[in-house]
């Protein structure tokens, strides 16, 4: 088997608990969470591991962040 390498965008959010919940956009429902940045970091790498193994097993095709488009939108906030 011939190793290729896939980046993915994740998104930490720090919870009012403590930790961090990681989100992987590209893979909806890929969500995992760690006590610390690092393990929050190494457990979406596993997820997102998991996640394409998955869909391989169910011969699906694997998504990619490729052409994606990134922007920050600032609105008024209404408090």
């Amino acid at each position: 088997m011939i190793m290729t390498y896939r980046n993915y965008r994740i998104l930490l959010r720090k919870e009012p608990e403590g930790g961090f919940t990681v989100t992987v956009p590209t893979l909806p429902g890929c969500i995992t969470f760690g006590e610390t940045i690092d393990e929050a970091i190494d457990m979406a790498k596993e997820a997102i591991e998991i996640y394409i193994e998955h869909l391989l097993e169910k011969g699906e095709e694997v998504p990619t962040d490729g052409g994606l488009l990134e922007y920050t939108i600032t609105i008024d906030a209404f408090a």
